[in-house]
């Protein structure tokens, strides 16, 4: 991909950290460094930088190289728009633990900006529906 280009498959790669509880990947996807911010839906406040942000993610389970889980996560609705070194990408998150009939669901935001020449992202944001 260019400089400028943003892929979509993206998003498919962070959806898919979610899917493999791929702790490796976090740092991958998201920027590394202090300035990295994450709302979560399970969680009260604001997650800053990249050392609380993989934190967040093992209180959660995940772990280096990922491990097989039968919970899913997916993305319907998905809305990409493309600035100079920026993409906001806008969804609705769905979530099912195994063996349940619930369906979590919310919005979420992630914001991306170009470090370089990759995208990374530096916000993300995820509401629950009640």
């Amino acid at each position: 991909m260019n400089n400028h280009s943003f892929d979509q498959s993206l998003i498919e790669k962070w959806v898919s950290i979610w899917n493999t509880y791929n702790l490796s990947m976090v740092e991958r996807l998201f920027l590394n460094d202090s300035r990295v911010s994450y709302f979560s839906s399970e969680k009260r406040g604001l997650i800053k930088g990249i050392k609380e942000l993989i934190k967040h993610h093992e209180e959660f389970g995940f772990v280096p190289g990922g491990k097989p889980k039968s919970n899913k996560l997916w993305l319907e609705k998905v809305n990409t728009e493309v600035f100079d070194r920026t993409a906001i990408v806008t969804a609705l998150w769905f979530f099912q633990r195994l063996g349940s009939d619930n369906i979590q669901s919310g919005p979420v935001t992630l914001v991306y900006v170009l470090d370089g020449a990759e995208w990374r992202i530096v916000h993300a944001n995820f509401s629950s529906y009640k």
